[in-house]
């Protein structure tokens, strides 16, 4: 096991990698609570009942895919990185696809999942591969650097720091009467406290006094039961497969279309930038470029498929996955453990009460700062390096998308180096990307 998922070459040890695995966990539990209300388009009134997924079903769906899919990416490519449906595109499948477009969700779903089926093709051809090496290191760490202040203003947004304000969109919020923005405050002061110590697990263990205190504080609520059963995944399950069979016609129109490429675009850049900033925080880029990253991605492209038959939109890796490399996760291993550990989640449902936003929170903004320090490995001084880097940088957060910001600078970039005299450095796919990147925002 151990020579298998190198821990020697990565200097880790089962301890690290179980610590790892399960901070990432708890950094995105969330998601099981979350995307089920997303999908159920909880909330939304005057509705009729055929428009919501089953609740149940799609925790139970949200669940087997983040696990089939953390197990794929930990044993398959070896990477600590976590898999699950992705926030952004389950707003997209619900809201804009079933709620705006009026598209059923089963449809919606095989919109997943002829998604993820393209994703193989790309990912076994080496394509993603090739698309993923081609950009410029330059512009992977301003990915890192920008996924690190995205992930930081999500965790102040969840924690009430920072509210909406109407005059300037985003201001601090009334902290002192918030109970939890103290008790997220706190759980930073705490996690700051373990990290400038210098100790191991830091985050994970942030995260666990964060609960305790809340809970002691009426704050995190206390679970009613621990093990709860677990609801039947037959009324999502397959559905994907249904409109194929069953209605072919209503896949052959424009808007389905549209819903397959924005799939495949947003999940393909958000993807190769949770990847890429990953890998970099812990050490694991060789020369430039991503080892094993055709594994990766082919692992990111079976988990959208095998969440789509489940019955959930788009699985993909997440950026809460850095939590796990600062607590010390390094291999494939911390992945396997997460994995296990959303299967569990099925038969431990009440517990997960305890996870809050604020209690999160505090990992969500320990991991932007250390993934700001990529910032230094920036050519700054260079007007045509610095100008594609800063808009993918800022872009992020205030777009609240990652392959918005990727989009941005990327159009930039050959722009920028074209005009400071240096062509012949941009490789060719850049280009293919520029124009790529400008069809999406002038057609989808």
């Amino acid at each position: 096991m151990k020579k298998y998922f190198q821990f020697e070459e990565l200097g880790t040890n089962y301890r690290r990698e179980i610590i790892g695995g399960l901070t990432t966990f708890l950094a995105m539990a969330y998601i099981l609570v979350v995307n089920p209300l997303m999908l159920s388009l909880d909330g939304v009134e005057d509705i009729p009942d055929e428009m919501r997924m089953n609740y149940g079903a799609v925790f139970v769906a949200t669940a087997l895919a983040a696990a089939v899919g953390s197990l794929f990416m930990g044993i398959i490519a070896r990477y600590p990185i976590a898999l699950a449906p992705g926030m952004g595109l389950n707003a997209f499948f619900a809201f804009s696809v079933v709620l705006g477009m009026g598209i059923p969700w089963q449809t919606a779903l095989t919109g997943v999942l002829c998604s993820g089926l393209i994703f193989i093709v790309l990912s076994l051809t080496g394509l993603r591969e090739l698309i993923i090496n081609a950009i410029p290191m330059q512009l992977k760490h301003a990915v890192g650097a920008g996924i690190g202040f995205f992930i930081t203003f999500i965790g102040l947004k969840n924690a009430e720091i920072i509210v909406p304000d109407q005059a300037t969109f985003v201001t601090l919020g009334n902290i002192v009467e918030t109970p939890n923005a103290l008790l997220a405050i706190f759980g930073l002061a705490i996690t700051v406290i373990f990290m400038t110590k210098g100790i191991k697990g830091s985050v994970f263990y942030g995260l666990l006094l964060t609960a305790v205190v809340g809970i002691i504080f009426n704050l995190v609520p206390m679970p009613e039961k621990i093990i709860g059963a677990i609801p039947s995944v037959s009324p999502t399950f397959g559905a994907a497969l249904d409109p194929i069979f069953n209605d072919f016609g209503s896949l052959v129109s424009l808007n389905f279309l549209v819903v397959v490429l924005t799939f495949l675009f947003v999940d393909f850049f958000d993807t190769a930038g949770t990847l890429v900033a990953v890998a970099n925080q812990a050490g694991l880029i060789k020369d430039e470029k991503l080892p094993r990253a055709g594994r990766a991605l082919l692992a990111d492209s079976l988990a959208t498929v095998t969440g789509a038959i489940f019955g959930t939109s788009t699985t993909t890796s997440y950026v809460e996955s850095t939590a796990g490399v600062a607590a010390g996760a390094r291999t494939g291993f911390a992945s396997v453990v997460t994995g296990v550990l959303f299967l569990l989640a099925l038969f431990f449902y009440p517990v997960l009460s305890v996870i809050t936003s604020a209690v999160t929170a505090p990992a969500l903004i320990i991991v932007g700062v250390l993934m700001a320090s990529a910032l230094k490995l920036i050519e700054w001084d260079k007007f045509e390096i610095a100008v594609p880097a800063f808009l993918v940088i800022i872009m992020m957060p205030l777009t609240s998308s990652i392959a918005t910001g990727i989009a941005i600078g990327f159009i930039f970039y050959p722009i920028t180096m074209i005009v400071a005299g240096r062509a012949k450095e941009i490789h060719p796919i850049m280009y293919g990307l520029f124009f790529i990147f400008l069809a999406y925002f002038i057609f989808l």
